[in-house]
C-alpha cells in the first residue's frame, strides 16, 4: 500500500499531460508520470519516492499506439509488456520483455516504465538499442524525435517534465534472426544473472547485455570484436570482455566471476546460433 495520498489525473492528449505537469510542478506537488505504476508503487512503499500528484498516460492515444507498417514499427510507451509480447509485432522485443517478472506483473509493467526504471534491469531497452530505435519525447517545447543512442546512456536521459511517447524503428528488424537469452540462478521469474539479446543483420550480429554491469548497454567496440570471424569465438569473447564499459557486478545472486563466466558461455552459444544467419 502507498503510504501517502496523492491527486490522480488522466489526461487525454500529449499537450494536456505536459501542461498538467507544468502546473502541478509550479504548485510544488512533485508530479510523476504514471504508465503502469508498478515501480512508483514499489518505491513509494520503500519510502524512496514521494509525490502529491500522479499523471496517468494510459488515456493518451499516442502512448498506446502499436502499428506495423511497410517501413516502420511504432510502440507506445504505455503498452504493457504482455501486450507487446502477445501482438507478435517485434518478436525480439516481445520475447525479451516477456521474460520479465511474471505474467500478472507484465500485464502492468509498461515499455516506457521498464526503459526508464531506476533498477538496473531495464531489459526491454535491449531490443530498442539493437534496432536503432527513435524515441518520441514530449515536453514543454513539443514532441521531438531522437535516436535512442543519444538518449540512453546507462539510463534514459530525458529532461524534467518530459515523458516518452513512442519508440519507432525500421520494420525490417521484425523478421531478422535473433536471440534473447536470460540466465537465472533458480526461479523462472527472479532477476536474471545475465541477459543477452542479439540480432543478426546483413552486416553482422548486434549484441546488447543486461545484468553484467550495473546498467544495460550495447557497445559498438565489443560488437566489432565479436564479429571478427577470423578469430575463434572464445578469443573474440575474451577480447570483448576487456572492453566492458564498467566492472562486472557481484551481488547476492552471483559473484562477479560467476556472472562473467555465465555471460561468456551464453555469448558463445548466441554466436554459434546466429553466426550462420548473419
Amino acid at each position: 500500500m502507498i503510504p501517502f495520498d496523492f491527486d490522480y489525473y488522466r489526461p487525454a492528449t500529449v499537450q494536456e499531460a505536459v501542461s498538467l505537469y507544468a502546473r502541478l510542478d509550479r504548485e510544488g506537488k512533485r508530479p510523476l508520470y504514471w504508465s503502469g505504476g508498478t515501480e512508483i508503487a514499489t518505491f513509494a512503499r520503500w519510502n524512496r519516492i514521494y509525490t502529491e500528484a500522479v499523471i496517468d498516460l494510459k488515456a493518451v492515444p499516442e502512448c498506446r499506439a502499436l502499428t506495423v507498417g511497410d517501413r516502420e514499427m511504432t510502440f507506445g510507451s504505455a503498452l504493457s509488456l504482455s501486450e507487446i509480447h502477445d501482438s507478435g509485432a517485434f518478436p525480439l522485443l516481445g520475447e525479451t520483455g516477456g521474460g520479465i517478472a511474471d505474467r500478472t506483473s507484465r500485464n502492468k509493467i509498461t515499455l516506457g516504465g521498464n526503459v526508464c526504471s531506476r533498477m538496473i534491469y531495464k531489459e526491454a531497452v535491449l531490443p530498442l538499442l539493437l534496432a536503432d530505435s527513435d524515441v518520441l519525447v514530449a515536453g514543454a517545447s513539443g514532441v521531438r524525435r531522437v535516436p535512442i543512442g543519444r538518449l540512453f546512456d546507462r539510463s534514459m536521459r530525458i529532461g524534467r517534465g518530459e515523458f516518452l511517447v513512442q519508440f519507432v524503428m525500421d520494420a525490417g528488424y521484425r523478421t531478422m534472426p535473433y536471440a534473447s537469452v536470460k540466465k537465472r540462478k533458480a526461479s523462472a521469474i527472479e532477476y536474471p544473472i545475465v541477459t543477452v539479446a542479439a540480432l543478426a543483420t546483413g552486416s553482422g550480429i548486434r549484441f546488447a547485455f543486461s545484468g553484467l554491469c550495473d546498467f544495460p548497454f550495447r557497445s559498438a567496440e565489443m560488437e566489432r570484436i565479436l564479429n571478427r570471424r577470423e578469430l575463434p569465438a572464445g578469443e573474440r569473447i575474451r577480447q570483448a570482455a576487456a572492453r566492458l564499459p564498467a566492472p562486472v557486478i557481484g551481488d547476492i545472486k552471483a559473484s562477479a566471476e560467476y556472472r562473467k563466466w555465465v555471460w561468456t558461455i551464453t555469448t558463445e552459444d548466441v554466436l554459434k546460433a546466429l553466426e550462420p544467419q548473419a
